[in-house]
């Protein structure tokens, strides 16, 4: 059985920092492509940071320069260092591996 689990999220000033963590279990971690998404109240979901199995990250030029992906396929974890945080950042952050996806944790930027 294949689980997600996500871990970091929480209150934090306009310009802080946050760590979101995703740990995997029940996959082969190592071979696949790791997203992090990210949902607002009333908005579509949308892809902010993704790293393949080669290690080459992308983003999108909303969070490009702040955020940061990064993986530990010894630990089956993949992380999303976020600074320089703004309000409209805030939302529910989710971790997707393939189809699968984490239960999501909230982000509120807010001073």
């Amino acid at each position: 059985q294949v689980q997600l689990v996500e871990s970091g999220g929480g209150l934090v000033q306009p310009g802080g920092s946050l760590r979101l963590s995703c740990a995997a279990s029940g996959i082969l971690f190592k071979i696949y492509c790791l997203d992090w998404y990210r949902q607002a109240p009333g908005k579509q979901r949308e892809l902010v940071a993704r790293i393949s199995n080669a290690y080459i990250t992308y983003y999108p030029d909303s969070v490009k320069g702040r955020f940061t992906i990064s993986r530990d396929n010894g630990k089956n974890t993949v992380y999303l260092q976020m600074n320089s945080l703004k309000p409209e950042d805030s939302a529910v952050y989710y971790c997707n591996i393939d189809t699968w996806w984490g239960q999501g944790t909230q982000v509120t930027v807010s001073s």
